[in-house]
């Protein structure tokens, strides 16, 4: 059997190593005779795999002590609402930096949801003679009393990646679903940080929450007791029946990364496959990259064909040569090349020579 990279954007690839040990275990895991999907999430087992979980993702974060860790439901866009329910309470205020489609779904997402709140945005990313970049505001000028700031750090529509740490006078979070884990950050930094888990956790459906303490204490809106943190700190991320394999296949994930290195590790190797593909992208006159340099995203590399008539015959080529799901969003085109953490080098080596040798069969 040849391998396929898939480079989808998410739901992503896994390591081959956890899929192969889940289905190792499918019918019988850890020697009970039963799929993990079988037995009750309040068993001795179960709650072993969890503590380990969130033991796990602790130290491959340094997670401090003073934050709780959550694995909920709902996925990224659950957690648009849940971030204004838990947190904005009536007559609150919040500032979202919007640098792309998904930043922009949590705005629309939250001014759905208040009616006495106020919800400000600030568009922080331009396009300059076709190039997207980020221009971050001098947050200290701005004299509101926001109960939290939110911002996504990675686009996966654009490829827009934002590396500065915000100097916020606000509580900051975070959407972390296409960049957790996939380098250093200082979790101290943040007040929440939010991630569904489809790109660098597990499957979709779960995500994780990441919740100082103080930011318990803020006064909510009536929301589902599915989705209160309060609730989900009280009952161990189990008020309700929780994705149960979904889980089970985090912890396996996480497992996996501190075997590989830890994040530090992770985030060498993820430079590694972005600089090959950006580098080659920079070399070639047959491909270009909308995105400048420093914003450049290393989890979604997007980028477009000279001559985009020759879109479906690229697409076609190298899903020929098993490099899967490369097209670009539907709202921006172009194709889009998703290295998340499970996606090895030998993946990145073979999309270039595909494109490579693309190029010269098909240079005008």
């Amino acid at each position: 059997m040849s391998v396929t990279y898939n480079f989808c954007a998410g739901p992503a690839m896994l390591p081959q190593a956890v899929m192969q040990k889940a289905q190792s275990e499918l019918l019988d895991w850890n020697g009970l005779g039963t799929s993990v999907m079988e037995i009750s999430h309040r068993s001795k087992e179960f709650i072993a795999l969890t503590e380990q979980a969130e033991i796990d993702l602790r130290e491959l974060m340094s997670i401090p002590a003073n934050y709780h860790v959550l694995f909920m439901h709902g996925g990224g866009r659950g957690q648009f609402s849940a971030v204004v329910n838990n947190f904005l309470g009536k007559q609150g205020k919040a500032l979202y930096l919007v640098s792309g489609s998904w930043s922009q779904s949590a705005v629309e997402e939250a001014k759905k949801l208040t009616c006495d709140a106020q919800i400000d945005s600030i568009n922080i990313a331009e396009n300059t003679n076709g190039i997207n970049q980020i221009v971050l505001p001098d947050l200290a000028k701005i004299d509101q009393d926001y109960r939290y700031l939110h911002y996504c750090p990675n686009e996966t529509v654009d490829g827009i990646e934002i590396f500065d740490e915000l100097d916020s006078p606000w509580p900051i979070i975070a959407d972390m679903s296409s960049n957790i884990m996939s380098r250093e950050i200082d979790v101290s930094k943040y007040a929440v940080i939010y991630a569904g888990a489809q790109k660098n956790i597990g499957p979709s459906g779960l995500s994780i929450v990441i919740v100082r303490d103080d930011m318990l204490e803020l006064p909510s809106l009536p929301q589902s007791s599915i989705m209160d943190y309060g609730l989900g700190v009280k009952h161990g991320s189990m008020y309700n029946t929780p994705p149960t394999f979904a889980w089970y296949l985090a912890a396996e994930v996480f497992a996996w990364l501190k075997d590989s290195g830890g994040v530090v590790a992770m985030a060498k190797r993820n430079l590694k496959k972005a600089a090959l593909l950006y580098d080659f992208i920079d070399s070639s006159d047959f491909y270009t990259s909308k995105v400048c340099q420093s914003n450049r995203s290393v989890m979604n590399v997007t980028f477009y064909l000279a001559n985009e008539e020759l879109n479906a015959s690229f697409l076609k080529g190298a899903t020929d040569a098993n490099l899967v799901a490369l097209k670009g969003h539907r709202s921006v085109g172009g194709m889009r090349a998703s290295i998340y953490n499970a996606m090895p080098i030998e993946g990145v080596e073979a999309l270039v020579e595909f494109m490579q040798d693309f190029a010269g069969k098909n240079q005008a």
